[in-house]
């Protein structure tokens, strides 16, 4: 362990290397053993696996600008190694088919992926994301990429949960909360988009209008999953689902300032149709 340590300590130790030899292929080989090294030796605790993470900072910072194809690389060389050949039996399945048990909308936010925060396996939710984590209304033309993946998430993949996660500092939410009363835009999307949230925008600002705009945003982030919530209803295979209790909704909210998770579910008082 020793020889293979050292080995990479004088890979990444700046005053070993000139900074003309730190190309590309030496900063992922030295990334990649050490992440390797960390992850096979048990015994490397307390000093020695804060030396090498140290090691590991200072090579990253080190390196000469950001490189997107060698960070994919390395991504997916560590994916294929600790994940996809240490669980053969998981993707095999994988590979003939998905059944998950959840769909989940969440917000297109970097600081918020689903799989991460709930830990999520392959296979267990089939994701969408977007600005704000909104669900439009049914609507066959204006909306028909989300109606797609409802459709297909409900009917052909039976998922039994769906989940619209909120979450802290929402960009999407403040747009919302601070578009004009005269409904005036700025861009040529994200208004509009984020108006599908409208009615969480007017119950904040209707019922907490002594708040700040910070504490505003905040309640509007949850409320508008509520809104979200009840859109789903107007997809008549969703609402079908949960009648038939067939299928379950629920709202979250991520707060990744404190570190909570909030999960909740509505009363809807869903009635099966009458036919005459």
């Amino acid at each position: 362990m020793a020889g293979k340590l050292s080995k990479c300590v004088m890979l990444c130790c700046p005053g070993k290397l000139p900074k003309e030899d730190m190309a590309t292929d030496k900063y992922d080989q030295a990334i990649a053993e050490l992440s390797k090294l960390l992850s096979e030796k048990a015994e490397l605790q307390g000093v020695a696996a804060a030396k090498v993470k140290q090691l590991t900072a200072e090579l990253q910072s080190a390196a000469q600008g950001f490189d997107p194809v060698g960070r994919v690389k390395t991504g997916f060389a560590h994916f294929r190694t600790e994940k996809y050949e240490k669980n053969p039996d998981l993707y095999g399945q994988l590979a003939k088919g998905q059944s998950p048990k959840f769909m989940v909308f969440a917000c297109s936010d970097s600081r918020v992926c689903p799989s991460h925060v709930l830990d999520f396996q392959p296979g267990e939710a089939f994701m969408v994301r977007n600005i704000a984590n909104m669900v439009p209304p049914y609507d066959k033309t204006k909306y028909s990429g989300v109606g797609a993946a409802i459709e297909y998430a409900v009917l052909h993949l039976k998922v039994e949960n769906i989940v619209v996660i909120g979450h802290s500092c929402c960009g999407g939410i403040k747009g919302l909360m601070s578009i004009p009363d005269d409904g005036a835009t700025s861009s040529d999307f994200i208004e509009h988009w984020v108006n599908i949230c409208a009615p969480a925008k007017s119950k904040i600002k209707t019922e907490h209008s002594s708040l700040s705009f910070e504490e505003q945003c905040h309640n509007c982030e949850k409320e508008a999953v509520n809104v979200s919530l009840g859109n789903l209803l107007t997809y008549p295979f969703v609402r079908e689902a949960v009648v038939k209790k067939t299928l379950v909704l629920k709202g979250a909210h991520y707060d990744f300032v404190k570190g909570s998770f909030e999960l909740w579910d509505l009363d809807f008082k869903i009635f099966p149709c009458l036919t005459v």
